[in-house]
């Protein structure tokens, strides 16, 4: 998998990105992976008593610009950075949020560096990071634990497949599902499943679209609602599919109403999941953000964030909030800005009062006027009367 004498040109574009590896002996075709594409209109939300707007507020700002990083909310409250990249160089770096002071501060590195992986906090309280792309553009297959009291990491059990731009998400059962993905070449449908106690992957289900630079979202029903992303073909999606651990097999649900990738999605306490950014049909990072409603299985767009962005990271707060976190903005800027986005209450849509239409008040008859008595006077001698001609019919 690996090839230390390889040598990476990274070359991005408006529309894709350009991996061409050379080795020392022999040229290898380069590697293409195009970015998203695609945008649609707008939809209703469909439940009237839900929040259907966000506003967002600027915070701290990293100490180091990053994107293609992950973030992680802790027991503790604050928020764990891990890797990512600026230019082309991947981090072992990472950093902790506080949300109280609006400040980031570093912790302890990674043993690998590496970008376009996934992390997910386990039961236990540790970390899990998975898969990735290292220094040289090859997918990992290595994984590592973090350990907030410490801030320190260590190695655990390699995946099956070798993976990066995946998910990974916490199941109730308390194993982590990871999907889909780039493996270098093509997107990947398989799956495969984490446990913590033995620290061992099992595949599970495949998905019914392969994609990778998707999004993943444990729903209240326990049921994992996988999100766009782009498929093999460098095709953008705007599909959707649900897994259900009990079976282990996925389902199609609503589609998006905007096709996006590298975009993030994030359940809100009132049970919608919240996508925010991505990138657009013109391949620039958007602003756009849309609510999906597990009730409906249907998609609603939400406000816009300040700074349009991908490739970055949303986190859910402890006061129900959502961070978003660094990643690239216009001009392939990489952006060090975050912003917290909060709820507001809808405002009821009033009720119509009905007027009644008033009752119209009918013409009183005229009252006849009795006709006095005349004097009789001697017939006339009758003459004969025209036959009068037909009125034509109203």
């Amino acid at each position: 998998m690996k090839n230390k004498k390889n040598i990476l040109t990274y070359i991005v574009a408006a529309f894709s990105i350009v991996v061409t590896s050379a080795s020392s002996s022999l040229g290898v075709p380069p590697l293409q992976h195009p970015l998203l594409l695609g945008l649609a209109p707008v939809a209703t939300l469909s439940n009237s008593d839900e929040p259907a707007s966000v506003t967002w507020t600027a915070t701290g700002s990293l100490n180091t610009a990053r994107y293609f990083h992950t973030a992680t909310l802790l027991p503790n409250g604050m928020v764990l950075v891990a890797g990512g990249w600026e230019g082309f160089n991947p981090f072992t770096s990472a950093e902790l949020y506080d949300p109280s002071s609006g400040m980031w501060s570093k912790t302890g590195s990674l043993h690998i560096a590496r970008v376009l992986h996934t992390e997910t906090l386990l039961p236990n309280g540790l970390v899990l990071v998975a898969g990735g792309r290292d220094s040289s553009g090859q997918p990992l297959d290595s994984a590592e634990l973090y350990d907030p009291e410490l801030g320190t990491w260590s190695d655990t059990g390699d995946l099956n497949t070798a993976r990066f731009i995946h998910t990974a998400t916490l199941l109730s059962n308390g194993k982590v599902l990871v999907a889909a993905g780039f493996d270098g070449v093509n997107a990947l449908a398989s799956a495969e499943l984490y446990d913590p106690t033995s620290e061992t992957w099992t595949d599970t289900g495949s998905l019914n679209t392969a994609r990778d630079a998707h999004t993943a979202s444990l729903l209240p029903n326990d049921k994992v609602l996988v999100a766009a992303g782009f498929a093999t073909g460098f095709v953008s999606l705007s599909s959707a599919e649900l897994y259900d651990p009990a079976s282990e097999t996925w389902t199609d649900t609503g589609s998006l109403n905007t096709a996006r990738e590298e975009h993030t999605a994030s359940l809100r306490p009132n049970g919608l999941v919240l996508v925010a950014g991505g990138r657009d049909s013109s391949g620039e990072p958007s602003t756009s953000t849309e609510l999906y409603d597990p009730d409906s299985g249907m998609w609603s767009i939400a406000d816009s964030l300040n700074t349009a962005r991908r490739e970055h990271t949303a986190s859910l707060l402890l006061n129900g909030t959502v961070l978003v976190a660094a990643g690239r903005g216009t001009g392939f800027v990489v952006l060090s800005s975050a912003e917290l986005s909060a709820t507001q209450t809808a405002t009821p849509t009033p009720t119509p009062t009905i007027t009644p239409t008033p009752t119209p008040t009918p013409t009183p008859s005229a009252t006849p006027t009795a006709t006095p008595t005349a004097t009789p006077r001697p017939s006339p001698t009758p003459r004969p009367r025209p036959t009068p001609h037909p009125r034509p019919t109203p």
